[in-house]
């Protein structure tokens, strides 16, 4: 056991080593800003983020984790098997509105599976400078293929055989880009206790050190080697002192192997400063060739903070450290979220990624908290501003009364809470983007109803929601919450020409906020109240100049509206607006798919004195309610073919190319090809095609007279087998990547015999899949179905094949949360009537 956790942890060591150097040979090979890698997780269907280079972690967790099947680039990439190019935001809009929506800011992209075994293993990701209309000019994409290509190869080679091996299911590593040019400055910290020598480093003096990440720093004496070999003994009393209570009165003054300067600042741990042999801290600074320029901001009264592409704090001004109210010790080193928390979640976040992924300077105020007061005459507000570099972040602090108010600080004496800066009120200014990401996913009234509850009442302290959809100039109740039961009955159908609310505020396309429910009353007198004290705000909803309907939010308590929240609450009632007009679409859309599903699905199957067959087909409950599913029985020579298939996506496009597969493989196999040759025909087929979707296909050619079977399959989940005596299996079938994607994919082809009253079974994966569960489990839950269901299914047995489907499809024929749709097809090869097979 120990042997093989040892090998689990050089195996750990070498793949993290590994990904390090590729995202790092990324960047400076291609040309990029940052470098990524996806890795398969333990969690089937979800990628997790195993290296980043060139940004913070923490501020892009909302990335760590991705699931194959969301509209993201990444995972595009990693399903479909192909690159990804992305030259710029609007590009990056118009094909992943959900991935723009998140991170809005003018970059490019390219994402580049990794190549494994059986499927690809990663994805390699590269951020750059937005172009205009390529990045071949930028990139060289074909490098990156090939470095993509060398790192599944190596990945392979550590698996050792088992893929499954090669997973991420923790934190990404955080890797420093390679400097573009000689480093301004560069700072690692360090803990060590006397009693033991022993010293704990951080990530980035080890990087400073030329170590690897988590690799051992030693000893006290081997860090004063490492740090400054020449002046080791003037380290080594540093610390020994600095354990006694009595730290250098400034950094020493050091030279690195290679004669780079270095500073070594210590002091003892602040809870036992005043006792022998107490833990001792430290930062290793190297000034780098700018070390004038440093000097030079020292002098300046405006705080200023360098920061590192990770969110280290490279350099600190004095004016800095008094304006922060944090000393120099305990900004350096540090990590800017960590240091200043008062500087994190929304929208400093925001700001920052901002200032990370695009060239323009970023300015914003923050409030200091009071508790971080060590210089009380320079006011609670600072201006901040972020000037992007290559390798830094450049942070200038000014006190916000010294600004001009038309800049945008905050003037003396006025309320923080007129500005955008306060952290409630900016709060709401950030709603937009993460409504609009949700609001993609909603198609229904309903479901785009609940995102607005879900998403816009939590921002501005909202209790009531309602919203009404206009219908023939009548307005009619879509949602409501929070509101006392019946109350908003008698406005059910109200027509155009009332005198409330709720009608004029759609009629004049102005929203109407009031501030307290006396206002209300005063406004409309006689209208019914449904509290007698808190505050409403009516708001129209008008999609491209066309009236869709109202909103109402309710708050129970009086309260104000400001400049900022009254343009946001409007700009999200147009968000709110469109999101249901595409909803009326959607249900137009639905019909038409539905009808045209209905009339490509088979009304019957083909049949045979020796075969049986049936068939079933459930949409799904999320989304179109059809999808691309299909399933055939078609008579081929003297034999009978069986076709079960899934077409990527739903709706009509789905439904319309399910409908063009269904025809060519049925024209093929009326011709008697072997399964092979349908499924290369299909295949290039759909690439002619080009819909943009791909599809997966499993093809069988059974024989009635002697039972000889022969398969192919296309990505599809392999057939199950219940023989006779009620043994059950999934079958070993050779298959090829799914239709729609390579050109040149062969189709090998699998022989089996098929016995009589022996049930042979073909789905697709919406009857065995499930969110979080591995595939593999739903498939051995459906063979033991099929073994139960199965028992009296032939020889008199008294229960029908249609039965058996019934059966295997009861659970998902009941479930209400169904996210794909479900297709099967059983065959069970009768005997003759005769005596003998």
């Amino acid at each position: 056991m120990a042997g093989s956790d040892e090998r689990a942890v050089r195996t750990r060591a070498r793949l993290t080593a590994l990904l390090a150097d590729v995202s790092t040979g990324a960047l400076s090979s291609a040309g990029g800003r940052v470098a990524g890698v996806y890795l398969r997780s333990r969690a089937p269907g979800l990628l997790r983020l195993a290296v980043l280079t060139g940004l913070p972690g923490p501020l892009f967790r909302s990335w760590w984790r991705l699931h194959v099947g969301r509209p993201f680039p990444v995972a595009d990439a990693y399903r479909l098997g192909v690159h990804v190019v992305l030259p710029n935001a609007t590009e990056t809009m118009r094909r992943y509105p959900q991935f723009a929506a998140g991170l809005p800011f003018p970059f490019g992209s390219v994402h580049v599976p990794v190549p494994g075994g059986t499927g690809p293993l990663g994805v390699l990701t590269v951020l750059h400078p937005a172009v205009a209309d390529t990045v071949d000019d930028l990139l060289d994409r074909e490098l990156l293929g090939r470095l993509a290509e060398g790192l599944g190869t190596e990945l392979l080679g550590l698996a050792d055989g088992d893929e499954s091996a090669i997973t991420w299911d923790g934190e990404p590593l955080c890797v420093r880009p390679p400097a573009s040019r000689p480093a301004r400055a560069a700072v690692g910290r360090f803990s060590c206790d006397p009693s033991t020598s022993l010293v704990r480093a951080d990530d980035r003096l080890r990087a400073l050190l030329g170590l690897r990440p988590g690799e051992s720093t030693g000893t006290m004496t081997e860090l004063a080697n490492a740090v400054a070999p020449a002046d080791a003994h003037r380290v080594l009393a540093a610390l020994r002192d600095t354990a006694a209570g009595k730290p250098p009165s400034a950094p020493l003054s050091l030279r690195a192997h290679d004669g780079t300067p270095r500073l070594l600042d210590l002091w003892p741990a602040a809870d036992r400063a005043d006792r022998a042999g107490t833990a001792v801290h430290g930062v290793v600074f190297e000034p780098g060739t700018a070390a004038s320029a440093d000097g030079a901001a020292d002098l300046l009264p405006e705080g200023v903070l360098c920061v590192d592409r990770l969110g280290m704090i490279v350099y600190a001004n004095p004016a800095a450290a008094r304006l922060t109210g944090r000393a120099r010790e305990r900004l350096l080193g540090q990590a800017l979220w960590d240091a200043l928390p008062w500087l994190t979640g929304p929208p400093y976040d925001d700001h920052l990624r901002g200032a990370l992924l695009c060239p323009e300077p970023v300015h914003f105020h923050a409030r200091r908290p009071a508790d971080d007061r060590d210089a009380p005459g320079e006011g609670d507000w600072l201006a901040v501003s972020v000037h992007p570099g290559t390798d830094l972040l450049t942070c200038v602090l000014v006190p916000a009364s010294r600004v001009d108010a038309g800049s945008g600080p905050v003037p003396e004496g006025q309320d923080a809470q007129d500005t955008v800066a306060g952290a409630h009120a900016m709060a709401p200014l950030y709603r937009p983007i993460a409504l609009a990401i949700a609001l993609t996913d909603a198609v229904t009234a309903r479901q785009v109803s609940a995102v607005v509850m879900q998403e816009l009442l939590p921002a501005f302290g909202g209790r009531r929601l309602a919203i009404y959809l206009l219908q023939d100039r009548h307005l009619y109740l879509a949602w409501e919450t929070g509101f006392p039961p019946g109350f908003l009955a008698p406005f059910e159908g109200i027509g155009l020409d009332a005198h409330v609310p709720g009608v004029e505020t759609l009629t004049t396309g102005r929203p109407l906020f009031f501030e307290s429910m006396g206002q209300l009353a005063a406004a409309y007198p006689g209208l019914a109240l449904d509290a007698p004290v808190g505050s409403r705000a009516f708001l129209p909803l008008i999609a491209s100049g066309r009236p869709v309907g109202s909103c109402i939010l309710g708050f129970d308590a009086e309260r104000g509206f400001s400049t900022e929240e009254r343009a946001v609450l409007t700009a999200l009632a147009g968000l709110i607006a469109h999101a249901m007009e595409r909803a009326r679409r959607y249900d137009d859309e639905a019909a038409l798919a539905r009808g045209l599903q209905q009339a490509l699905l088979p009304r019957r199957l083909s049949t045979h004195p020796r075969v049986e067959t049936v068939g079933r087909y459930l949409p799904g409950t999320q989304g179109m309610d059809v999808g691309g599913d299909w399933y055939d029985v078609v008579e081929a020579g003297d034999g009978l073919a069986l076709v079960i298939g899934d077409v990527q996506g739903h709706g009509v496009q789905a439904a319309a190319t399910m409908g063009q597969l269904r025809s060519a493989v049925r024209a093929f196999a009326l011709g008697d090809r072997p399964p092979d040759e349908v499924l290369s025909g299909t295949n290039h087929l759909l690439i002619d095609l080009d819909p943009g979707q791909f599809a997966s296909c499993c093809y069988l050619r059974l024989d009635p007279a002697t039972g000889r079977a022969r398969i192919a399959r296309a990505g599809h989940p392999p057939p199950l087998l219940r023989c006779p005596d009620g043994r059950t299996r999934l079958l070993d079938i050779a298959g090829g990547v799914v239709l729609g994607v390579d050109p040149h994919a062969r189709y090998p082809v699998t022989e089996l015999w098929l016995e009589p009253d022996a049930i042979l079974a073909l789905y697709t994966d919406g009857l065995v899949e499930r969110p979080g569960a591995d595939i593999d489990d739903g498939i051995a839950a459906l063979r033991r179905a099929l073994a139960r269901a199965g028992a009296g299914a032939g020889r008199g047995g008294g229960r029908s094949l249609s039965g058996v489907a019934d059966r295997l499809t009861a659970t998902a024929r009941h479930a209400t949360d169904r996210p794909d749709d479900v297709a099967l097809l059983l065959a069970a090869r009768r005997p003759p009537p005769g005596p003998g097979p």
